[in-house]
């Protein structure tokens, strides 16, 4: 199901086992989707090696554990202040040397 509405975009996003409606900016739409669809993938794999094991309150943690741990790797690999420090160093040496 999806609506438009002012530049958003109503749509049913199946996560796991329950569908979750959401209004989101229609440029986001794949990202949404992307998303549901990681969490679930996720979420079955926790599922059926710890099913009957854990709680289900348990998985849904590991699950988060697991996609917050992939965010942080990114975000540490795309930290840009190393490379901003020495730019400015650079630039600073190079302008001392225009002088």
């Amino acid at each position: 199901m999806a609506e438009v509405n002012n530049g958003k975009l109503h749509i049913t996003l199946h996560v796991y086992d329950e569908d979750i409606e959401v209004t989101i900016d229609r440029q986001d739409e794949e990202f949404y989707r992307s998303a549901a669809k990681l969490i679930t993938d996720r979420y079955n794999r926790y599922a059926q090696a710890y099913r009957g094991k854990k709680s289900e309150h348990i998985i849904s943690l590991m699950t988060l554990i697991d996609i917050a741990l992939l965010y942080e790797r990114e975000r540490g690999r795309n930290d840009t202040a190393p490379y901003d420090t020495v730019l400015r160093r650079l630039t600073s040496e190079i302008e001392q040397a225009l002088k």
